[in-house]
């Protein structure tokens, strides 16, 4: 019998298959090469909660928390931005130190969950914390301040929050506060930007080497604050107004002067941010409420507290929303990159706080974002900026400046 030699066409099967490595590989890969960081969940307010522990896997329900040590592990995330956030009310003595009192429980919170799971993950303060914590094969935590509200006008404030370890300061919320002006204050302007304290604030923030946020900050607010930084800023949570026209998204002129200022946006995976939601649903309506109640109540004992959260988890297990895809997210991405380029552009998802997405419902989907990058041909290097090179390069050089500040002066 006559044998047939296919080696003509064996050859370059051979080496198809081998250079036919799946998307899934390649992003997981990739993803676990890069340092992963999400700068921007509301985690702690359900660590105040005796029945969550946050060491164990929990399925993901509607209301419940989006964030755990192990999901983290499984989305391939290293570092995380817990945010210390507490809503602005009535600026009375008396509510900022209600304020104050809650956001130094939320901390405490951190400190306790890091300390009881100890093996799981650490509280990281600096740049250095999070490449070590990472080799050691651990979450690192690190600490935000979302709204300044707690600050009031006691600069002190502003050195005592980082010396319990937060690394960045969301100047302020919803509404304005004593530091500046809000995007989306319901009467509009106070300041025209920053305080006359809020001067005093960014350059305090400068010299300590915490990171100012302009997430959620007016826009004169955002043009003051790039002004008199002498450090890059970070959007924590902000998406592009271009392709969501929402106000506490930012501008193209505003993504152009932060590029100049050597900053970084975290794009946001909230709902909102991404798409223009459909006001006309009863679930919009309902939200609406809830915030419009929650931002108009006054002093609230921990038990009206609790009761809201309640109703704003079950709100969102009754009326659950139409969510974007991780393909509308990344939308933004491109066009921040073509924009001003791929070195000012990261994540900060807001889960628990409103983020998430249908196929990114939670941190251990996380890896969907890498798969959707790749499919629009971004490199691996790039990859590795959006996911946390960008943000770490702003903190360290946040860092620095600091370092060199407190040289000088000694």
């Amino acid at each position: 019998m006559k044998k047939v030699y296919l080696t003509g066409l064996f050859i370059p099967l051979i080496v198809v298959l081998l250079s036919c490595e799946s998307l899934d590989q390649k992003a997981t890969k990739i993803h676990n090469h890069a340092f992963t960081i999400d700068t921007h969940v509301d985690t702690p307010y359900h660590l105040l909660d005796k029945d969550f522990d946050i060491s164990i896997s929990h399925p993901f329900v509607n209301g419940g928390s989006l964030v755990d040590f192990p999901r983290m592990k499984a989305g391939g995330l290293d570092g995380i931005f817990f945010a210390a956030f507490t809503s602005q009310k009535e600026r009375t003595d008396e509510n900022i130190i209600t304020a104050r009192c809650k956001a130094d429980e939320l901390i405490d919170s951190i400190y306790a969950a890091c300390q009881k799971n100890s093996n799981l993950a650490d509280v990281a303060i600096s740049v250095e914390d999070g490449y070590r914590l990472e080799k050691e094969g651990k979450r690192a935590i690190y600490i935000g301040l979302e709204n300044g509200f707690p600050i009031g006008k006691d600069i002190a404030e502003v050195e005592r929050y980082f010396t319990k370890g937060v690394r960045y300061i969301t100047l302020c919320h919803t509404s304005n506060n004593d530091i500046c002006d809000s995007s989306t204050d319901k009467n509009g302007a106070e300041f025209n930007g920053l305080s006359a304290f809020g001067e005093q604030v960014v350059p305090k923030m400068n010299d300590l080497g915490i990171i100012i946020d302009v997430s959620h900050i007016s826009d004169s607010s955002f043009f003051d604050v790039i002004k008199l930084s002498k450090t890059p800023v970070i959007a924590s949570h902000s998406c592009a107004r271009a392709v969501c026209d929402n106000p506490r998204n930012l501008s193209d002129k505003m993504l152009k002067a932060l590029a100049k200022n050597g900053g970084v946006i975290q794009m946001c995976i909230l709902d909102d941010y991404v798409k223009a939601p459909d006001t006309a649903t009863v679930g919009y309506q309902k939200e609406l409420e809830l915030r419009t109640r929650y931002r108009n109540a006054g002093k609230m004992s921990k038990e009206e507290e609790d009761k809201l959260w309640d109703e704003w988890r079950q709100m969102q297990i009754d009326y659950p929303k139409d969510k974007p895809t991780v393909a509308d997210a990344v939308d933004h991405i491109d066009h921040i990159v073509n924009l001003i380029g791929i070195d000012h552009v990261g994540i900060g998802t807001d889960f628990d706080g409103g983020g998430g997405l249908k196929d990114c419902a939670d941190v251990s989907q996380m890896m969907n974002i890498t798969k959707e990058l790749l499919k629009r041909n971004y490199s691996e290097e790039e990859i590795g900026k959006i996911w946390g090179g960008n943000f770490m390069r702003v903190f360290k050089e946040v860092e620095e400046y600091a370092k060199n500040k407190k040289m000088a002066l000694n």
